[in-house]
C-alpha cells in the first residue's frame, strides 16, 4: 500500500502494518510500537483476540484520524475449527468439553453447513467478548460466572470456504464484514451440524486493501528502530 510507513519513515505520521504474535493482544501491538516510536500518538485500527494472529494496523500521529474508515473495511480470515466439542468462549481460552455421540460429517455435509453464513446474517457476539454491557466489558461478566443479555447484530458473511478437512479439524477462509465474530461462526457451524464445534485457530490475513504479507513482525520493528 501507498500510504503504509517505509522503513526510512517509521517516525512519521502513516499507517503501520503489524503481524500481531499469538496470545498478544492488539493493545499490546499498540503499547509495544508506542514505546518504540518514543510516545508518538499510535492507535490500532481493529481489535484482534490473544488467540489470533495476524494483521493489526496501526496509525500513528495525524494518521489515527484514519482509523474509523480503516476498521470498516471488509476483514479476511484464515484458520480451524474443531468439531465435536464445545467451550463457553468459542474458542480456546477456556476449557473444551467433548459431546457424546457425535456422528462426524462428510466433507459435502461440511461445505453445504458454509452456505447458511453466506450473506447477511444476525449472530449474537460471544459472552467472552469485549462488547459493553451497561459500561462493562462481557468478558468481566463472563469471567464472574454472571450471564448477561447480549443482543445479536446484524454482520456480512461474503465468502466461505473450506479449505481442508483433517476431522475433528476443519479448515476454512472466511471474508466479511466489519464487526463479524469469527467465534460465533464456529460455534453456530458446529450446531447447524449436529456436532458442537469451537474455533481452535485464526489468523487475519487482509484488512480492506492492506494484506498480512506487507506487515512487520515485532521482532523486526525492534531489530529497525533499535538502529535509530
Amino acid at each position: 500500500m501507498s500510504d503504509t510507513l517505509p522503513i526510512n519513515q517509521l517516525h512519521e505520521d502513516g499507517i503501520l502494518l503489524v503481524n500481531k504474535p499469538l496470545t498478544w493482544t492488539s493493545f499490546d501491538v499498540v503499547n509495544k510500537v508506542r514505546f518504540l516510536l518514543k510516545g508518538k500518538k499510535t492507535g490500532h485500527a481493529g481489535t484482534l483476540d490473544p488467540l489470533a494472529s495476524g494483521l493489526v494496523i496501526l496509525c500513528t500521529g495525524k494518521a489515527t484520524k484514519q482509523i474509523d474508515t480503516i476498521q470498516s473495511q471488509e476483514k479476511v480470515y484464515t484458520g480451524s475449527i474443531c468439531l465435536g466439542a464445545v467451550t463457553d468462549s468459542y474458542d480456546k481460552e477456556t476449557e473444551p468439553k467433548p459431546l457424546e455421540g457425535v456422528i462426524m460429517p462428510s466433507e459435502e455435509q461440511i461445505k453445504q453447513a458454509t452456505l447458511s453464513f453466506m450473506g447477511e446474517i444476525d449472530q449474537i457476539p460471544p459472552a467472552y467478548s469485549a462488547i459493553k454491557i451497561d459500561g462493562k466489558r462481557a468478558y468481566k461478566y463472563a469471567r464472574e460466572g454472571l450471564s448477561v443479555e447480549i443482543k445479536s447484530r446484524r454482520v456480512t458473511v461474503f465468502e466461505f470456504e473450506i479449505t481442508d478437512t483433517k476431522l475433528p479439524e476443519v479448515f476454512f477462509r472466511i471474508r466479511c464484514s466489519k464487526g463479524t465474530y469469527i467465534r460465533t461462526i464456529a460455534n453456530d457451524f458446529g450446531t447447524k451440524l449436529g456436532t458442537g464445534a469451537y474455533l481452535s485457530s485464526l489468523c487475519r490475513t487482509q484488512i480492506g486493501n492492506y494484506k498480512l504479507e506487507d506487515a512487520f513482525t515485532i521482532d523486526s520493528l525492534i531489530e529497525l528502530l533499535d538502529k535509530k
